[in-house]
Formats: C-alpha cells, structure tokens, sequence
C-alpha cells in the first residue's frame, strides 16, 4: 500500500467548522479533525504551486498554512476551495505598524485574490518574541492592530483573522503543564497581545516540536512518549492529569500560561507548526526516517480522531503539520531540509503505512519496539473507528 491512500483515509474527515473564539464575527473556517499543511518554498527544486494542488489533493488536506503572500500561490489556489494562511514576513511589521501601510497592503496583496482565493487568516510575522530584535517586537502588536483595522475597513475582518507565531521559548516554564508561565520580561508584550486576541477572536499559534526536546536530553525523555506511541504516560501533579505524549503537554502548558496571564477563556490554542526530521547530522538525537514516520502518522491518527488535551478533551485540536515537502535552501543543521512529507519530486519521503508495531529509532539508531495499539475505539490515538468515519462526509474542493 502506498503512503497517499493511506493519508487520504487518515484525512477523510473534511467540512467546515470555525475556530472557537470569543467575538463569534471573526473566526477562521476550517475542518474539525481534519489536518493542515505547512507549505514552505525555501528551496529550488519545487514543483509549482499548481503542480502541488495533486497532491494535497491526493492527502485530502485543504488548510495550507503558507510563509508569505505569494501570488503565484493564491493564483494557483483560487476556485480550488484550499483555505489558506498567508505570512507577512518579519521585515515587513514596522512598517506594516502605520496604519495607511497595512491597508495599502490588504489591498494590494490580499483583496485581488478574495473571494475566488480562501485565505482566512494573516500571520505577522514568526516567532518573534523569541528573536533578539526589540525593534520587531515592538511593533508586532501595532501592526497587527494595523492590519485588523485595515481588514475592518474594507468588511474582510469577518473572513480573515489576525495572528502570529510564536516559539515555546516565549515560556519561562513548561513543565510541570500545569504550572507554565510566559517569560516575565515578554509580559508586557504578551499581555496586550492575549486581550487583542480576546477581543478579535484570533488563536493564539504556537509551533511545537517533541523532536527538540528528544534532541536536547534523549537519554533521559522517553522517546515513545515524544512519538505517541504506548507508554506509561507523565502525571502532572500539580493538575492531577496524565499525559500520554509530549505534544499534548506542550499545548497545555501553552494555555495554562494564557491563563496565568489572566485570560482564562475566549484564546484557542492552535499549533501552527509540528513535525519531525527524517534525516539530519551525526549530532541530532532520533532525527530518523522510522521516528518521522510514526511522529506523523499517529499525529495524524490523533487529530483525525478529534483528540483533545488532558486539560480539554472536548476540544479537537488543530494542527499543521511541517511540511509539505524537504526544502534544500534552508538554512542550519540538516534536519532543517529533512522535515517534508514529500521530495520535491512528489514522491513521499517516506512510507507512512507501514505497519503499526514496527520500531522507532533510538538515539543511537537502534530499534525500540512498541507494542501494535489495539484496532477499537479505545485506542483512538492510532485508529479512526467505523463510526467516526460515517459520521462525517468528505468534500474534496
């Protein structure tokens, strides 16, 4: 069986449903369980943005999730039914911060494509409150208010929320989840960017990679607990709640720091970015082909199971993955050009259906088996039930 069928059944469950938020006139459509797509082109080898539709086609994704405001892209997508994030680049927030600026720029680069192209949210920037540079921290919160205004201004501001990125590094403590805290010296930044994310009803992004924490100490993180495979699991004990996989303490630590800020409801907490390298340097701890594929693939099953957190059951979590393809002109170690679900070629970089009870890779490369998961509903992290499949229809734009 090859990779993309077994994607497809993974990604079956397709129709629209908005971010919660607290200002129900701004909300960003999107499939409940369905999985979203980080579609970075630092690279020249890549296939067109037309050439690409197949294959998120052949995924059954329809939330892309892109790095800039390329018209070849939202060209590409129009008609298509593809509901895109679109990036405003670091460079671009002080200037972006002047109101007249931001609605040039809504007008110019957004408005031409709309409605034919579905764009439903802006991210400004990336992670810039973990950066160094005071100057684009400044003037992140301006900006956005900028381009919200202008996206009020011309009646868009119902269809296209706006928000950024950010790194766990905007954390001072993330462990135990429970008792998480944003970076004292950010609150002054982060505060005001909670309450405009309140007030618009925007999510807050967050990029969250298990991988870089395994990289960092994987002698003492277990490494089925970072790929969601069976394990005994971390109790927090602060809450009390019991925590099968890393990434579902991450996103908790991310909301109760929200809290701890003093927004205790009305922010969902979306990840804007989470995968796992298929291949890096002698030097990068589980950077495998094996981890890759059962970090992906029971994400995958999770999210399309509608999993919440332990700290929110009841709320499907979204996700994006990174990325779409292996990107050669990326900068830094060599996992950085070994996260893609697909060469540039089209072709899968690696098998996603192999069995359930292979081994993940260890540190040192050598096999860790794991228990297969039980094929029944209880098991939900690694299956999709017959009656979770009927219950909803796929729509393929």
């Amino acid at each position: 069986m090859s990779a993309i069928p077994t994607l497809l059944l993974l990604l079956l469950l397709v129709t629209a449903f908005p971010f919660s938020s607290a200002a129900p006139h701004t909300n960003i459509s999107s499939p409940p369980y369905g999985i979203g797509i980080n579609y970075g082109q630092v690279a020249d080898n890549l296939p067109s943005p037309s050439d690409v539709l197949p294959l998120l086609g052949s995924l059954g994704v329809n939330r892309v999730k892109i790095y800039d405001a390329n018209p070849a892209v939202l060209r590409a997508f129009a008609g298509t039914g593809v509901e895109l994030i679109v990036g405003l680049p670091d460079r671009c927030l002080p200037r972006l911060a002047a109101p007249s600026a931001a609605l040039s720029w809504v007008k110019s680069t957004l408005q031409p494509y709309l409605p034919a192209t579905r764009i439903a949210a802006v991210t400004v920037g990336n992670e810039v409150l973990s950066g160094n540079d005071s100057s684009l921290i400044r003037s992140l919160l301006p900006a956005m208010q900028s381009l919200h205004s202008a996206l009020a201004a011309l009646g868009l501001d119902h269809q296209i929320a706006v928000t950024t990125a950010h790194s766990l590094a905007v954390l001072a403590v993330s462990y135990p989840p429970s008792a998480a805290a944003f970076r004292r010296e950010l609150l002054p930044f982060v505060s005001p960017l909670l309450a405009f994310f309140a007030r618009t009803g925007s999510p807050f992004l967050i990029n969250a990679y298990p991988y870089f924490a395994y990289k960092a100490d994987p002698k003492r993180i277990d490494l089925n607990y970072a790929l969601f495979e069976p394990n005994a699991g971390v109790v927090d004990p602060g809450s009390g709640l019991r925590y099968q996989n890393m990434l579902h303490a991450q996103v908790d630590a991310v909301r109760a720091a929200i809290a701890a800020a003093g927004v205790s409801k009305g922010v969902e907490v979306v990840v804007s970015e989470t995968g796992w390298p298929s291949a890096g340097d002698s030097n990068e701890a589980g950077a495998t082909t094996e981890n890759a594929r059962r970090y992906n693939g029971n994400l995958m099953r999770m999210v399309a199971a509608g999993k919440g957190t332990p700290s929110c059951p009841a709320a499907p979590l979204q996700v994006y993955v990174f990325a779409l393809f292996n990107e050669n002109l990326k900068p830094g170690p060599s996992t950085e050009r070994h996260y893609g679900l697909f060469k540039p070629d089209g072709t899968p970089a690696y098998d996603l259906s192999s069995p359930a009870n292979s081994s993940a890779s260890s540190a040192d490369g050598t096999a860790k088996s794991a228990p297969a998961p039980a094929l029944d509903a209880s098991t939900s992290f690694y299956t999709i039930s017959a009656a979770t499949l009927c219950a909803f229809d796929f729509v393929l734009y």
